[in-house]
C-alpha cells in the first residue's frame, strides 16, 4: 500500500532557507523550491527578484500526513519567519519575500485562517496572505537544495543554520533523525552534528 502525499506551498523569505527547514521534517517527502501567487508565466529568478511579477519565493512540500500534519507544517511556517513584517525577512526586502500560504483546498484554507486567528489574539497582527494555489513554478537547479550544497557558505551559516537550530529545538519530535540513510553524514559533511542542529 503507497503512503498518502499532500502538499503544501509556503512562501517564508528566501527559499533557501525555508527549503532547508521544511526537509529536516520527519513525513516530508520532497522540499521544492519555486515561484508562486503571481501573474507572469515560467517566470525566472532575476525577474521575480525585480518585484515586478507578482510572485513570490515559495516552497512546495510534499508529505504524508499520516506521518506529520498540515497543523504541524503550519507551526513550523509561523515559528521559522516573522509573519508581522510585510514584504521582508530580515534583509530580504520586496514583496519576492512576503509572507505567503497558498492553500491546495477548502481545508488547508481552514486550517491556515484558524492558525492567523490564535497568532493574532495573542500579539502582534499577522501580515500572511491566503491564495488559493493556482499554478507553481520550480526554481532555477542552482537554487534547489542550496543549503546541502553550500552549507560553508556565510548565508548558510550566519542565516540558514540559526532557523536550523530553532527548528531542532522548538519542534524536536517533527525533525527527521536517523530516519534518512545518510543523515549522520551529511550534518558531518557539514560540520555539524544532531546536538548542533
Amino acid at each position: 500500500m503507497s503512503e498518502k502525499i499532500e502538499i503544501a506551498v509556503f512562501g517564508g523569505g528566501c527559499f533557501w532557507c525555508t527549503e532547508a527547514v521544511f526537509g529536516e521534517l520527519g513525513g516530508v517527502f520532497s522540499v521544492m523550491p519555486g515561484y508562486a501567487g503571481g501573474g507572469t508565466k515560467n517566470p525566472m529568478c532575476a525577474q521575480v527578484c525585480s518585484g515586478t511579477t507578482g510572485h513570490a519565493e515559495v516552497i512546495k512540500i510534499e508529505f504524508n500526513p499520516g506521518k506529520i500534519s498540515y497543523d504541524d507544517l503550519l507551526a513550523v511556517f509561523f515559528a521559522a519567519h516573522d509573519p508581522t513584517t510585510k514584504n521582508r525577512q530580515g534583509g530580504d526586502v520586496g514583496t519576492q519575500y512576503r509572507s505567503l500560504i497558498l492553500y491546495a483546498d477548502d481545508s488547508q484554507r481552514q486550517k491556515a485562517e484558524s492558525f492567523i486567528e490564535k497568532l493574532n489574539a495573542s500579539g502582534k497582527p499577522v501580515v500572511t496572505e491566503l491564495m488559493s494555489l493556482e499554478k507553481f513554478y520550480p526554481a532555477e537547479k542552482c537554487h534547489r537544495q542550496y543549503f546541502r550544497n553550500n552549507a560553508s557558505q556565510p548565508y548558510c551559516q550566519l542565516v540558514i543554520n540559526p532557523k536550523l537550530e530553532m527548528v531542532k529545538e522548538k519542534f524536536d519530535k517533527l525533525v527527521k533523525k536517523s530516519e534518512c540513510p545518510d543523515y549522520q553524514a551529511f550534518l558531518l559533511g557539514a560540520g555539524l552534528s544532531l546536538h548542533t542542529l
